[in-house]
């Protein structure tokens, strides 16, 4: 079960982590142009700010372990990043907009951060 817990821990960690970075690196026109019409309703620099959130958090999900410094942030990470799929589902379905992915996001993260804090501790 830990090696299918590692996996999930290392998708969530990708996904967040080129979401991030393409939200910090990107201007808020070619985030539109891609696809995230949701940006129009996201302030710029609360859009670079949500940006950071998902890079710490994508970082707050591996480095502790690799480094095997601060562990317990592993799942404080993960469930400050299932929070903020759930606000992200919110966004999409007042905006009627597909919300599945941010949602499934939302729902491994929360099963992470309870595995990590019960059954496989860090």
């Amino acid at each position: 079960m830990e090696i299918w817990l590692w996996v999930a821990t290392a998708v969530v960690a990708v996904v967040f982590l080129g979401s991030g970075v393409s939200k910090v690196v990107s201007s808020r026109q070619a985030l539109y142009d891609s696809g995230m019409t949701y940006v129009q309703d996201i302030h710029p620099a609360a859009l670079k700010g949500i940006g950071l959130l998902e890079l710490a958090g994508a970082l707050g999900l591996v480095l502790p372990t690799v480094l095997e410094r601060a562990v317990h942030l592993v799942p404080i990470a993960s469930g400050a990043l299932a929070v903020m799929m759930l606000v992200a589902t919110a966004l999409h379905l007042r905006r009627r907009e597909p919300f599945a992915v941010p949602l499934v996001l939302a729902l491994v993260a929360g099963a992470l951060t309870a595995l990590r804090l019960t059954e496989y501790p860090v």
